[in-house]
């Protein structure tokens, strides 16, 4: 479903490399989770993922289904399924919840080719999966994000998700800020999205969320480059003895 090859990129304001020669392949159906230390290029991948113009791709290429998706924007590439789940969601005054959900799933019907939900459709759909991930009436009642507790802003985020059910997930430090009560409730709501048709990048720097979101591959970033990958173990020795060690036989 994806394939990063040899990318490079660099942030278009002051030239810096933060992506250096990565390659990474995930299938459809896979949760693949990328761990690293601080700087190493994890949330910089995402945004490149997503379309994000504050940076520049300068060499390599990334594949989505086999098409180069570089010089889609990021509503092109939001329309072919690809989805990021912020580390942290941005206020959006003036913008009510259920405008900006309806909004967002009938665009994507619109470039799908699908019609428009209707009202009672679409109120049936956020109700159901909004019980699901324990949001309140009254938080839907809200503008985008505005007032939102951390794990509020999160759950609002997997949330969208359910409903435009991307085909590439990505979720970029969602564990940020979350206590385990609301930990739980956000894995659970990823959890239930897994398919065989649709692939989960989890990016984190810990252990813990990958407890409930059970990876099936584990990639180590270091300085913009993937250096070891293994299986959900991997991510359980890197709890255990920190990223010194993997580091020291990349350097």
């Amino acid at each position: 479903m994806l394939e990063i090859r040899n990318l490079h990129a660099r942030i278009a304001e002051d030239g810096t490399e933060i992506i250096r020669g990565l390659n990474l392949t995930v299938k459809a159906g896979e949760v693949a989770a990328i761990m690293g230390p601080n700087g190493s290029g994890k949330s910089t991948l995402s945004y490149i993922l997503s379309g994000r113009e504050d940076y520049e791709v300068t060499e390599g290429d990334i594949l989505y289904n086999g098409e180069s998706i570089l010089e889609l924007d990021p509503a092109e590439r939001a329309a072919k399924g690809i989805f990021l789940a912020f580390q942290y969601p941005v206020e959006i005054p003036g913008v009510a919840t259920m405008q900006f959900l309806k909004v967002a799933m009938n665009e994507q019907r619109k470039a799908r080719g699908e019609p428009e939900l209707t009202t009672p459709d679409f109120m049936r759909r956020v109700k159901e999966a909004s019980a699901e991930l324990k949001i309140s009436p009254d938080m839907l009642k809200r503008p985008l994000n505005v007032g939102f507790s951390g794990g509020e802003k999160k759950r609002a985020e997997i949330l969208q998700m359910a409903l435009l059910e991307p085909k590439l997930c990505i979720l970029d430090e969602t564990d940020s800020g979350l206590d385990i009560d609301a930990l739980k409730i956000v894995a659970d709501g990823v959890n239930a999205l897994k398919s065989p048709d649709r692939a989960v990048i989890v990016i984190t720097h810990y252990q813990r969320l990958l407890d409930y979101i059970v990876p099936d591959t584990v990639h180590v970033l270091y300085k913009g480059q993937i250096v070891k990958t293994g299986d959900k173990n991997l991510a359980l020795e890197l709890e255990a003895g920190g990223y010194a060690d993997i580091i020291g036989q990349a350097a």
